[in-house]
């Protein structure tokens, strides 16, 4: 035990940190409302850690937006590469400024440009234009892939567009419109199914119905002269960690304020740089998306009726999402694909590759700011985007496994992790859980509620608020936010801080830290822990008491019979329209690829036989398409074949493989009849090589190459382990290594 003089030195020491570490923390919440202030002073406000120069201004196109398009500079040290596709970043307008795709050098920015992509960067300006619409921001988006695509014709491949938070469902409806305008699609914590969650577990969704429905977007904006607060915005966000917003940021930064002053003011800068929308944009917002789920189910329209249904959508979808995001779920990301799909074969059908990841643990702003996850899944996506572009349809989950030394071929993977798209069903995204049909119905009923309100509040309410609303009273409002205030009340114009300069610096000259082992120290951190499990059980206690209002409300039959709900009907009230065009069209791209299994030559050979013993082991790693690359290069007549005239027979050739598995493979000889012997070795030496490049084949892997072999009519040469007197291992064939790019040949 502790002597009494040891006690009251402890107390000492600790009573002086305690001042110490108060003096800077009240010092860095000053140099945060300076920062503030000057950050919402600048014309374009971002935190992008790149220099940027702007290339289109969307004021000044014929529907005029607040959206710019920069193209990133790429800093010293750093080579683009004018063959690779370009990456276009766009942040999402929720609340918040632009610059988080690029927040630091390990960024989505940050590591497209490590792997030699040139980068561009859709932001916005904090003001929008006046009547600017969530359609005229879709065009101008558009008319930004244009140019960038313009200015890259020497490119392989569409730009690749990567959708954060907010701006993932916006770039999706895009691509939905206009498919041709877009390579691969990576929607980062985006949400696109609203309704979807998990009971007990996800309780933001609950939102919209607890308030009425959107009537009170309306009256926000209404009160805001016709402009809504993006602030309001960030408060729900906050709202949903009352621990963390209330204690734990703070509380991190006044106990480790020595080092954490930094990073917390970097964070703050892009979180207090608040923005504002039109009152028609985030009325589109929640009606269309966070209360109406409309986008899931192709039932939202264009001013001139245009249906924008995902299943559009050309390129590869590339989902990346988090358990521990309780902003944007799995099921939030993910849903989408059940609400349009009933099984992969109807994803194959639309010619869709839809790869996801599922981490397992980063929060919502950890999956576009944690250094962690864009060397890792950014990273990966970045340097392996082609192979991504030319996969077979279907639905992948993608894995990563750490490079090692005992990796098969660790020259072909691009980082420090491999790389692999596993072949995923849907049983695989509902194992993630979900909605069941009586969720959907109360869900179902909250829209039809929040219709009624807003009808309501637009006939009895809306006159009067607008006739009182005035763009300075607005000002006013937006100035008295909360989270305004928490950053101008330690801004300049407070004359009660005029000490706090020279009152700092004293204290970081000398500057006492306490000891770790001081028992005062280690009982604020016992009270600290105390406080967030306190706020945690309140916060747990008021999201169980949410749901069970909601589903008490919204699930009575009463009122969903009331709304227009069946109660009783065993179908979900939400589905995605089915088109007995495509049914038809279908039918006819069937049969023309049925009558088109003896058509073509050795390459169409190579690749039907490459995707028949490959498909045997559910799915692909980077290594193959990385040594189809390295052969590519370095075979004669290789240029010939583009990476969109290969994506285009692979996708073919899988089709086939789809349609009649055995009479495809069995073609094979016809493809082959003009060939000598030495030209089909040759392409099965490519087969075998390619495949090699992910490991040794297996099971039914193994057996299928054998029958190719056969098929392929190549001799086989024994090659013996020079490790054992064993039967032979592994048979090579005979022939010279060559390709040739051109159908037929």
């Amino acid at each position: 035990m502790s002597s009494a003089p040891n006690v009251f030195a402890d107390a000492g020491a600790y009573l002086v940190d305690a001042a110490q570490r108060w003096t800077l923390f009240f010092d860095a919440m000053h140099r945060r409302g300076l920062q503030y202030e000057q950050h919402m002073a600048e014309p374009a406000p971002n935190v992008l850690d790149y220099q940027a120069e702007l290339i289109c201004d969307g004021r000044s196109l014929p529907r005029p937006v607040n959206y710019l398009l920069a193209r990133i500079v790429p800093p010293e040290g750093v080579a683009t590469d004018a063959a690779k596709r370009p990456f276009v970043i766009v942040d999402p307008r929720a609340g918040h400024g632009p610059g988080i795709g690029g927040f630091k050098a390990d960024s989505e920015i940050g590591v497209a440009m490590a792997a030699g992509h040139p980068c561009y960067f859709v932001g916005f300006l904090p003001s929008p234009v006046p009547g600017q619409t969530i359609e005229d921001i879709g065009r101008a988006e558009a008319r930004f892939l244009e140019i960038v695509a313009a200015r890259h014709p020497l490119a392989e491949g569409r730009p690749c567009v990567i959708g954060n938070c907010q701006a993932g469902w916006a770039v999706a409806m895009v691509a939905a419109v206009r498919p041709e305008l877009f390579g691969p699609l990576i929607l980062a914590g985006a949400p696109l199914s609203y309704w979807a969650g998990v009971k007990g577990v996800n309780p933001m969704r609950y939102s919209g119905g607890l308030l009425g429905g959107s009537w009170l977007t309306a009256l926000t904006s209404d009160l805001g002269a016709g402009i809504f607060d993006g602030a309001w915005l960030v408060q729900n966000f906050e709202n949903q960690n009352p621990a963390n917003t209330l204690w734990t940021k703070q509380y991190n930064l006044y106990s480790k304020v020595d080092t954490e002053t930094e990073r917390y003011l970097g964070f703050e800068k892009w979180w207090g740089g608040h923005v504002t929308l039109n009152g028609e944009e985030i009325q589109f917002i929640v009606d269309e998306l966070f209360v109406g789920n409309k986008l899931a189910c192709g039932e939202i329209r264009t001013s001139d009726g245009l249906q924008v249904d995902l299943r559009n959508i050309r390129s590869p979808i590339v989902v990346f999402c988090s358990r521990g995001d309780n902003i944007t779920p799995p099921q939030q990301a993910l849903d989408w694909i059940l609400d349009l799909y009933d099984s992969v074969d109807e994803i194959r059908s639309y010619g869709q590759t839809i790869v996801y990841a599922v981490h397992d643990t980063v929060g919502h702003l950890g999956i576009f700011v944690s250094g962690s996850v864009a060397k890792k899944e950014h990273e990966e996506f970045a340097s392996n985007i082609d192979f991504i572009d030319v996969l077979p349809p279907g639905l992948y989950e993608a894995t990563f496994t750490p490079k090692t030394g005992t990796d098969s071929d660790p020259a072909l993977i691009t980082g420090e992790w491999i790389m692999r798209c596993e072949a995923r069903d849907l049983d695989d995204i509902r194992a993630l859980g979900g909605n069941d049909l009586a969720d959907e119905r109360s869900f179902a009923a909250a829209a039809r509620v929040s219709e009624i309100n807003l009808s309501l509040y637009r006939a009895l309410v809306q006159p009067a608020v607008r006739a009182m609303a005035n763009p300075a009273a607005a000002e006013a409002l937006r100035k008295l936010h909360p989270l305004r205030l928490s950053y101008e009340m330690f801004g300049s114009r407070n004359p009660m801080l005029a000490w706090l300069d020279t009152a700092a610096e004293k204290a970081r000259e000398d500057r006492r830290p306490a000891a770790a082992d001081n028992p005062f120290l280690k009982a604020q951190e016992q009270v600290s822990r105390q406080i967030v499990e306190s706020l945690d059980g309140w916060r747990q206690a008021m999201e169980r008491q949410a749901e069970l209002v909601f589903r008490t409300v919204y699930g009575s039959p009463v009122l969903q019979a009331a709304v227009g709900v069946d109660a009783t009907s065993g179908q979900r009230p939400h589905n995605a329209a089915k088109s007995p065009l495509h049914a038809e069209l279908l039918a006819r791209k069937i049969e023309e690829l049925r009558a088109g299994f003896g058509r073509g030559g050795l390459l169409e050979a190579a690749i039907r036989g490459l995707l028949y013993v490959g498909s045997a082991r559910g799915g692909a790693d980077e290594r193959s398409f990385q040594a189809i690359k390295r052969l590519r290069r370095s075979a004669e007549n290789a240029g010939r074949l583009t990476l969109g005239t290969f994506k285009a027979l692979v996708r073919e050739q899988f089709f086939m493989l789809l349609i009649d598995r055995s009479a495809a493979v069995q073609a094979l000889p016809e493809l082959l009849r003009t060939q000598d012997g030495e030209a089909k070795a040759a392409a099965f030496a490519l087969i075998e090589q390619i495949l090699a490049a992910s490991g040794a084949l297996q099971g039914e892997a193994a057996e299928r190459l054998v029958e190719v072999r056969r098929l392929f009519g190549v001799d086989a040469v024994p090659v013996q382990d020079e490790t054992a007197d064993e039967a032979p291992v592994e048979e090579r064939p005979r022939g010279k290594l060559t390709i040739a790019a051109r159908r037929g040949e």
